[in-house]
């Protein structure tokens, strides 16, 4: 098989191309830009594009199929020729699809939980060495790739983005995948660019339950009062099986699994539930109770998920990729839960379209409430990067209600405030999806004034 990437350097692409090509598949590619780590990454196995830039003679007759990214332009000439040619264009989640017909598909969606969801699977199912191929958003420890394709394994485990396709195909990845096993974490509104109205991001979750294969299963959280009148609505021909948080005890910062005391490395409410749809998954893949407790209590967390920076006395510095209202107050409350004893300085960039639109920022309404010190830190040249009018202070104090939320747009002013403060008996929470305008988050963590 010859396949062509346009816009190879993703993160989903570059590691579906680097699968194929470990597969067996010719693959080639192409992108205007590629970041670390992609170029390396892609480099590692030869299918670093040569020159950067779009080139007509990459699309050639020869070729099985071409593969689309969504950072890919409508006007794209490789797009432009291969549509001409009349060759098959997918999308990386329909390609998915295409090579997974044959195997028992799990797809985990939900506006928040979705990449933990797949790693503690992931990590169950690699403790008893199953086999099976998976799509997952992040890079796990253990995992070379975060997407692998075999002709062997009967089953794949694939984190179901609601996010469109590709700029020719505008539905949402989690609806091409015809799931025989779907999961939904919960709904809270998101990807406003794309969905402007709840009713319409809603919308896309009764969808993905009509994509469930007839007589297939859907494992849902039933404390998400949005989700639940949604599945009860349903007259989709599948098996409803509902979650919740499941029974445990903090001592001394660690969480344990009731009855049989299981102590576990991650905490929060927020994946205690995840924690449990894992579980019922696996349930589902002949993996029962006992066994899943027994793998789970050696999962760490997905990267970026509460990921601990540093601890020393009694500090403790987490990073997380929480950056949606819903996300964000379940981080905080996760942390000021664990740790009563302790006061917490929780700081979030808002980095995404979302966020920063001025319609959007009052969904953040008292998500910060639980924290001790409210920190907002918007990197002033985001704003000109996705061509949106400036938040100032008063907007986000209006918008979270709390005059007390301090707001910086540099970096350097942000890491001087932090190292002003006295972290004695206090834990530090950043939470985001960009990268703190570059600050070495491990150094800082390191140096804190504890």
């Amino acid at each position: 098989m010859r396949i062509h990437f346009i816009a190879i350097g993703g993160s989903a692409m570059h590691n579906l191309a680097i699968a194929l090509h470990k597969k067996g598949f010719k693959v080639t590619g192409s992108d205007d830009v590629i970041f670390e780590p992609s170029s390396t990454r892609l480099a590692n196995y030869g299918l670093l594009p040569k020159s950067f830039g779009w080139f007509e003679e990459n699309i050639t007759d020869d070729l099985d199929a071409v593969i689309l990214g969504m950072h890919a332009r409508l006007d794209n000439p490789e797009l432009l020729k291969a549509q001409k040619m009349g060759l098959k264009i997918y999308s990386y989640p329909e390609y998915i699809y295409e090579q997974s017909k044959d195997k028992l598909r799990v797809v985990i969606g939900g506006s928040h939980g979705k990449t933990t969801i797949t790693s503690m699977i992931l990590h169950v199912l690699n403790y008893y060495k199953r086999d099976f191929d998976y799509l997952v958003g992040a890079q796990l420890a253990g995992f070379e790739t975060m997407v692998k394709i075999t002709d062997s394994a009967p089953v794949i485990i694939i984190e179901g983005d609601e996010y469109l396709a590709s700029p020719i195909d505008r539905r949402p990845k989690f609806h091409l995948y015809h799931a025989n096993i779907g999961v939904i974490s919960g709904i809270a509104w998101d990807h406003i660019n794309v969905f402007p109205t709840f009713v319409e991001y809603i919308s896309q979750f009764k969808k993905f339950i009509d994509t469930i294969i007839p007589t297939g299963k859907l494992i849902y959280c039933k404390n998400d009062t949005e989700l639940r009148e949604i599945v009860a609505k349903s007259d989709a021909n599948i098996d409803k099986i509902s979650y919740a948080i499941p029974a445990h005890e903090v001592r001394d910062g660690i969480t344990y699994l009731l009855p049989q005391g299981t102590p576990l490395q991650v905490f929060g409410n927020h994946n205690l539930m995840n924690l449990n749809a894992a579980r019922l998954v696996c349930e589902e893949l002949a993996i029962d109770e006992d066994e899943f407790n027994k793998a789970i209590a050696s999962f760490t967390g997905a990267a970026k998920r509460l990921e601990l920076l540093n601890t020393k006395n009694q500090t403790s510095v987490y990073k997380d990729f929480a950056h949606s209202p819903s996300k964000l107050k379940a981080t905080i409350d996760a942390v000021k839960a664990q740790f009563t004893d302790r006061a917490l300085v929780a700081c979030i960039e808002l980095h995404t379209f979302s966020s920063l639109n001025k319609e959007f920022l009052d969904q953040y309404r008292d998500t910060m409430n639980e924290a001790d010190f409210a920190v907002v830190y918007i990197d002033e040249k985001t704003f000109k990067h996705k061509k949106m009018d400036p938040l100032n202070e008063f907007d986000i104090q209006s918008s979270f209600n709390d005059k007390k939320i301090k707001f910086f747009t540099e970096a350097i002013d942000l890491e001087k405030y932090f190292r002003s403060l006295n972290f004695k008996n206090t834990n530090l929470l950043l939470m985001s999806s960009g990268n703190f305008g570059g600050m070495d988050l491990v150094k800082l963590a390191s140096e804190l004034n504890v």
